[in-house]
């Protein structure tokens, strides 16, 4: 009851709410980025939702499209730009995804949606992430996010699979506040980026 019907009715208030709330700071940000001309400022990409189904994030974009001399694209951590790691390390850039949250692409609150590539990396239990749907906040998020590791952060994803409840998602909504109004860093020192994940 509460995963099939409260908590998709919770979301769209929730995320129609904040989206209204911080509609000032969201165009703020956009015209910071747009002046930088690094092109579009909003990020698209496409991540793994509910029971695997592929759908595009939105985020603010926190980094140029600068490529090398044969035209790859250049390490995440060269192409991170000094505004990008401020609204990285705010979470401002996470905001956008209120929208996907408004289209029913995610939840305010579950596993992280993370790229598809790393879908024949799961193993089974792994794969149960996919169960619900991912979210912009998460169990795993609120208990060391980056400076945890992946194996950490499947085993947190999958307790929340198992036990989501109203009041686990309050409790998960309480600690991203608190989290982001202290400017929480729980990166590992000196990295920006999400190390990538290669399965066990």
């Amino acid at each position: 009851m509460y995963v099939s019907f409260i908590k998709p009715v919770l979301d769209f208030i929730l995320a129609l709410f904040l989206l209204i709330l911080f509609s000032p700071l969201l165009l703020f940000v956009y015209i910071m980025l747009a002046l930088r001309g690094d092109g579009n400022p909003i990020f698209y990409q496409e991540r793994s939702g509910l029971h695997e189904k592929p759908f595009r994030i939105i985020k603010f974009k926190t980094m140029t499209d600068e490529k090398d001399a044969d035209g790859n694209l250049l390490p995440d951590a060269d192409r991170l730009t000094p505004l990008g790691r401020i609204i990285r390390k705010t979470s401002i850039d996470e905001l956008p995804q209120l929208i996907n949250v408004l289209k029913g692409d995610i939840s305010v609150i579950g596993p992280r949606p993370l790229v598809m590539r790393y879908l024949p990396r799961y193993n089974k239990e792994q794969a149960r992430r996919h169960d619900l749907k991912p979210g912009i906040t998460g169990w795993a998020q609120v208990n060391g996010r980056d400076a945890i590791s992946w194996d950490e952060k499947f085993r947190l994803d999958i307790y929340y699979v198992d036990h989501v409840s109203f009041g686990l998602d309050l409790k998960i909504l309480f600690k991203t506040i608190i989290h982001v109004l202290l400017g929480k860093d729980e990166s590992p020192a000196n990295s920006d980026i999400m190390e990538e994940w290669y399965g066990n």
